[in-house]
Parts: C-alpha cells; structure tokens; sequence
C-alpha cells in the first residue's frame, strides 16, 4: 500500500513537471497513470483499455457539445469583430484612468458572455496594453487583471456562467448552471472587491517604487529593446492545451480547456474589412446582442421553456433512462451557445461565406482542449482505481465528514495538482460524486450549494504555476512568472480559496440561497 501512495505521488509530480514543460496532456497523461500502474502492480493493458479510454471516452461523450459551440461562439465573435469591439466599448466608457477596471470588467462580460477563457487572452491584451500605456501602469501587472476577469468569479461564482465548470457539478447533483445565485453572487461580489483591492493597490506600490509601463520586461532585456511583447505565444506550447505549429494559410495561438484564436493570415482570401482576421461591426448594439442572448437562453430554457416541455420520451432504455435534471445544465448552455451562433451568421450575412470559415476553425480549435482535459479524466480514473487511493479518499473524509466540506477538499486539491479546474473537478466527482451526494441529502445539505461551492472551489488551487491557461496568459501578455504569477497567484488563487472557505460555514449555518 505504501508503495502504491508513493507511486500516485510521483505520478503527480511527472504529470506536474511535464505539463509546466510543455509536453500536452494527451501524452503526460497516460504515461503519469503508468507509472501510478507500475508501482501498484496493477495490470497495465487492462487499466489502459478498460478505465482509463472508457473514462476519457465518457467526458469527451458529455461535454465535447460544450466544447464544440464554445469554440465556435469564440471564433465567429473574433472574425465579426464583436469581442473587440466590446472590449473597445467599455474601455471608452470606464476611461483610461481606470484601466485596472476596465480590463477587468471587459474580460468579465466577454467571459461571462460565452467566450472561452482562452480566446478572451487575446482579443485583451493587445487593448490592454494600450491602456496600460495610457495610464502609466507597469505592465506587469497585466496578466493580473486579465486573470481576475477571466478565471475567477465569473467562471465559477456567477450564476449562469455558461463556462464549463460551471456546467460540470451539475450532472453530479442534478442542479443547473443558476444553482445557489445568491451564494454565486455574495461569492463572486466578494471576489471582484478584493481582487480590484489587491490589484489597485499593487499598482500603487508599484508606482511608489519608481516602475512604468515603459520599463523592460525580461523579454526585452534578453532580446533587446523593442522586442515584440507576446509575439512568441503562438509558437509556444503549453501544458495545459496548446499546439505548435500552424497550417496553410493560418497561425494558431496556443490554447486550453476552451479554445484558440485562429488569425487568418490568407492573403488569397482576406477579410472583406480593412483589419486583417476580422469584419468592422456596423454599430456599437451589434456585438452585445449574441452575448446577452447567450445569458436570456441559457436562463430561458432552464427556467421557463425546458420545464414546461413533456419529457417523458427520456424514461426509454436507449436514452439511458435519465431525467431532466440530469442534462438541463448542459442543454442550456448548449441551446444558447447555439442560438448565438446562428444569429451572429444572420447578423452578417452579406459576409457569410468568408464568415463561415469560423465553424471548421472554432471546431478545429476545440478538438485538443478537450483531449487534455479528457486525459486528465482518465489518469484521474485509473489513480481512483487502485487500492492505494482507499487512503486518499479517507484522508479526505478524515478531515470532516460534512459533504460540502469534503467536496470542496477534494475538488480544490485535485484541480491544484492537475493544474485544471475542470479536469481536477471531474476526477473528484467521479470518484467521490456518488458518495457526496447521499452524504449531503443525509445531512440535509442543499445540492444546489453542493454545486455552487464545488464549482468554486474548482476555480482556486487551480490556477498554481502550471495551469494551462496560466501558463499560456503569462506568455501572451510578455511576461514571466517571476514578473507576473504573484498578481495572478493572489486574484486567481489565494482569493478564491478564502472566498469560498469562507462560504462553506455560511452556507451551513442559513443554507443555501
């Protein structure tokens, strides 16, 4: 038993070097669940063919819909312009001299809106940066503020958040994406204070030392003055999702659990605009529509229209026999990712031809991010399958025996040692899901509070130095993580963590709400 403990933690620390070093998940994955294997004795072929595809297989089975119109939703609002367009919008509104603010909020409302984490990166920096300059703000604290908008409250705090660990819990407990929207909003309201606290206050420490935005990155300091900040991230691989390499016609920027921006670089068959890669909108109204249509019918069909259909077609054995409960969070997201494609297709159809190149990019785009997060699910399932990880699982139960407290245990450490909220979610919930869940209806524990601070605490210890979508944000924006992982370690990390220990007695004390 012992030496099986020791080969899980050495799988762990492989699958955390490999990934930090770029190699993708696809491979690091099964060659981490070997060594696990091989120090457990356990047969190798059979835990290969038997748990660890079947396990990848399934995730892929479940959310690779998500996976798909997200990718899709992110590449058509690039090529129209509209994520530019409102990251322009409300950094007008907001000024230059609240540039912490407006990167923060206009990262939110992209995130928020539907687009992928990993396409927000960069469609923000280069707007970012500007206002940056404007304001006289080191750029160093960049990554931080795209962080806070990106990869905390509104990816898991906010109720409705179509993002896709939001989306996860609720196959486990058979809540929808709105689960607990007032312990979502104190959350995620208690989150955005403290991260724009931390943010605005580094910023004036910063300037008190006598730091610019014109002061040399390491990138420049290594490759001299003038050297393009972020250039190098579409060559980059990062572990948690990102490809080298490109194909004729286009460069693809490195990506996660989520998506990459393809820029179109085809000189034969250009934007019918003037920027390269993307159409001008026509009015400043036209890019908001798809993203509040996403949030009306993602909210429409889990309040209003799903419950009111007739269902009764999903009890047949070839539906698996499950309920609606199961599949609304899903669905939802699905529906609404969906109806916004469709309009922004009618909302340009004078360009539709050049415009549907998106579909086979966005899918193109979606195809490795879910692989990697599929492979973490499956080096997650045959680690929960050896007789070592007994142990794990009481340890987790060793602590407390509450289920909300003990979902979130081990949800935040797994998502921390995968570097994937999302990946580092499911493993936990296929292992521990069950039992967490009749451990919270014995105790009376409210599953939509079950959702919403497993979700939350998904989104903490994640975000550790070898995060995908850390990793890929850093290199983007110029920097290291010498310059940059404090900021982005403290809005991304340290705050949610707290936020969300800081709930779960709340949550016990009145319930959910």
């Amino acid at each position: 038993m012992t030496l099986g403990l020791v080969g899980i933690l050495v799988s762990l620390v492989l699958l955390i070097t490999l990934a930090y070093r770029g190699v993708t998940i696809v491979v690091a994955a099964p060659i981490s669940a070997l060594v696990a294997m091989v120090f457990s004795g356990a047969p190798i072929l059979a835990n290969y063919t038997e748990i660890f595809m079947p396990a990848l297989a399934n995730f892929i089975g479940q959310y690779f819909p998500m996976f798909l119109t997200g990718a899709i939703f992110g590449k058509l609002m690039t090529m129209a312009g509209y994520a530019t367009d409102i990251a322009r919008v409300v950094t007008r509104w907001l000024g230059p001299n609240r540039a912490l603010l407006a990167t923060v909020l206009t990262t939110a409302l992209l995130t928020y809106g539907g687009i992928s984490v990993f396409v927000v990166v960069f469609v923000m920096f280069p707007l970012a940066r500007e206002l940056f300059r404007a304001a006289d703000i080191p750029r160093r604290l960049i990554p931080g503020a795209i962080a806070h908008g990106m990869l905390t409250f509104t990816m898991t705090a906010l109720p409705g958040s179509p993002q896709v660990q939001n989306i996860i819990p609720g196959q486990a407990f058979q809540t929808n994406t709105f689960a607990a929207p007032g312990v979502g909003i104190l959350g995620g309201t208690v989150i955005f204070i403290l991260g724009m606290l931390w943010l605005e206050h580094r910023k004036r420490q910063l300037a008190a030392r006598g730091e610019h935005f014109t002061d040399p990155t390491a990138l420049e300091l290594r490759n001299g003055a003038g050297a393009d900040m972020g250039a190098g991230a579409a060559e980059m691989s990062v572990g948690d999702g990102s490809s080298p390499g490109s194909s004729a016609g286009q460069t693809r920027t490195s990506h996660g659990p989520g998506a990459a921006v393809a820029h179109t670089t085809d000189s034969t068959s250009p934007a019918p605009t003037g920027t390269p890669g993307m159409l001008t909108p026509p009015n400043h109204v036209f890019p908001f529509i798809p993203v509040l249509l996403v949030f009306a019918l993602n909210f429409g069909c889990t309040m209003l229209l799903f419950p009111a259909m007739d269902w009764g077609h999903l009890q047949e054995d070839k539906y698996g026999g499950i309920g609606l409960d199961d599949r609304t969070g899903s669905w939802a997201v699905l529906c609404a990712l969906a109806g916004a494609i469709v309009v922004i297709l009618l909302m340009n159809v004078r360009h539709l031809r050049w415009i549907l190149r998106g579909i086979t990019d966005g899918a193109r785009n979606a195809l490795l991010p879910i692989f990697n997060t599929a492979s973490e699910v499956g080096y997650g399932a045959v680690v929960a399958s050896l007789a070592a990880f007994m142990v794990i699982r009481d340890g987790i139960f060793g602590v407390s025996e509450n289920a909300l407290v003990a979902s979130a245990l081990s949800t935040s450490t797994i998502s921390g040692v995968t570097g994937s909220a999302s990946g580092g979610m499911t493993i936990a919930l296929n292992a521990l899901g069950e039992e967490l869940r009749d451990l919270a209806v014995d105790q009376g524990i409210s599953l939509e509070a079950m959702h919403r601070i497993t979700a939350m605490a998904s989104g903490g210890l994640d975000s550790m130095p070898h995060n995908g979508a850390v990793i890929t944000l850093i290199i983007v924006c110029g920097m290291t993580h010498r310059e940059s992982y404090k900021d982005v370690g403290v809005v991304s990390l340290v705050i949610p963590v707290l936020v969300t220990a800081a709930l779960i007695p709340v949550v016990l004390a009145v319930g959910s709400f």
